[in-house]
């Protein structure tokens, strides 16, 4: 059993604009984007922390193998963002660092909730144009909602 605690690191306000983000990214593609947060990474690498937490929650099962997961541990203020092999693959690998150095700029800034909505809506926009929506046959797989851990 994985460990997931409600624990709530955002407002009910800053939640509520992740999650719209996450939807509002997600409309014109098939592709799946989760955000994980909890307190501390365990891990010295947080990209293998992100990995595990992947396919512990089944996020290559989509059809386009195009699912992004953030991770981000508030304390320890450590991130990554793991992607599946074909979003990963078409984008390529700078187009990921540059993400996350987009997003340590509002996170040191203490503007976390926002630095993740912004990065979402980027992310949303790369999937989109290699994963465009396709009514006939996609459907939102994963929930939209943060997974809080410890």
């Amino acid at each position: 059993m994985w460990p997931f605690i409600k624990k709530q690191f955002f407002s009910k306000s800053d939640n509520e604009l992740i999650v719209q983000a996450i939807r509002d990214a997600e409309k014109e593609t098939s592709g799946e984007i989760r955000v994980f947060v909890e307190s501390k990474c365990r891990y010295i690498d947080p990209l293998h922390k992100a990995k595990k937490i992947f396919f512990h929650l089944k996020m290559d099962k989509t059809r386009h193998r195009n699912g992004v997961l953030f991770y981000i541990a508030i304390k320890d203020r450590q991130l990554a963002i793991y992607a599946d092999t074909a979003i990963h693959n078409a984008i390529g690998e700078q187009y990921w660092k540059d993400v996350v150095n987009h997003i340590l700029e509002f996170f040191n800034k203490e503007n976390y909730a926002f630095g993740i909505k912004e990065c979402i809506l980027e992310i949303g926009d790369a999937l989109r144009s290699h994963f465009p929506y396709d009514a006939t046959v996609d459907k939102n797989d994963l929930p939209d909602e943060i997974i809080f851990g410890r």
